[in-house]
């Protein structure tokens, strides 16, 4: 097993890291994009799914595109990102599981009900959200995931004649506001238990 990461690499990922509003004014190379990832998609999934699909919008006409379906309160602090991500998730998955989980040729029948896929793919894209989240800090950026916004202009928009479906957005970069102060937590008594 692994060492525990060190008490700045926990900082970095969850106890410093903190959801950014306002944007340094900068253009990143698309290999940021293309190594964030390489690394998320290692997350696990169920049957290894992996049913999240994800647009980087990154130009100013691709982030034009999304602007009219923010909600207002996040399209200013939204727009000013160098990029944003629709985290979406793809209710026809369990067509990729040949490649995905191949030693077992029947997992694609798995799915077959429509409210089984529905249900994996919206849990499993929602960690693979998580996981674009997390593999961002790991890299040195800022994130911003929302959910204010209109999903069916966005699905219009981004997914039209898919099966995908969009989750949540996320604003990507590096931050140049001041954090608000940090919001309560629950403590463990109020949020686990242990049987």
């Amino acid at each position: 097993m692994a060492d525990a990461l060190d008490a700045a690499a926990l900082d970095q990922l969850f106890l410093q890291a903190r959801t950014r509003n306002a944007w340094r004014s900068e253009t990143l190379p698309e290999a940021t994009w293309r190594r964030l990832y390489d690394v998320l998609k290692f997350g696990p999934t169920s049957a290894n799914c992996s049913p999240a699909r994800f647009v980087f919008l990154t130009t100013e006409a691709g982030k034009k595109r999304i602007e009219p379906y923010l909600s207002e309160g996040n399209r200013a602090k939204t727009m000013g990102a160098p990029c944003i991500v629709v985290i979406g998730y793809d209710l026809d998955f369990a067509s990729r599981l040949p490649k995905l989980f191949p030693h077992n040729p029947d997992a694609p029948n798995w799915f077959k009900d429509p409210k089984t896929a529905e249900v994996t793919a919206f849990r499993n894209g929602s960690l693979q959200g998580a996981y674009l989240i997390l593999a961002a800090r790991a890299l040195g950026l800022d994130a911003g995931p929302m959910s204010g916004f209109d999903n069916a202009g966005v699905d219009r928009e981004f997914f039209a004649g898919t099966n995908v479906r969009s989750n949540f957005i996320c604003a990507l970069g590096h931050g140049s506001d001041t954090p608000f102060p940090r919001s309560p937590r629950l403590d463990f008594d109020e949020a686990c238990q242990i049987l």
